[in-house]
């Protein structure tokens, strides 16, 4: 049960991440799209991760706007 209640809440979290990079509005698939060229990224330029980390700590810092 409490497996469950991780993952609903890892799901939930998740989902609030692309509400606040502002891809409310996108289709699903597009957004999915972003996901695996992102990790693919990762995968293979090790400098990118610090990169994107530092977009979404900025990000982090904004107040939401989207909601």
């Amino acid at each position: 049960m409490e497996s469950r209640r991780t993952d609903t809440r890892d799901k939930i979290q998740l989902g609030g991440l692309v509400v606040k990079a502002g891809l409310r509005e996108e289709e699903k698939s597009v957004i999915l799209g972003i996901l695996i060229e992102g990790l693919q990224a990762l995968k293979t330029d090790d400098a990118i991760k610090a990169h994107y980390q530092k977009i979404g700590d900025a990000a982090f810092r904004k107040p939401d706007t989207d909601s």
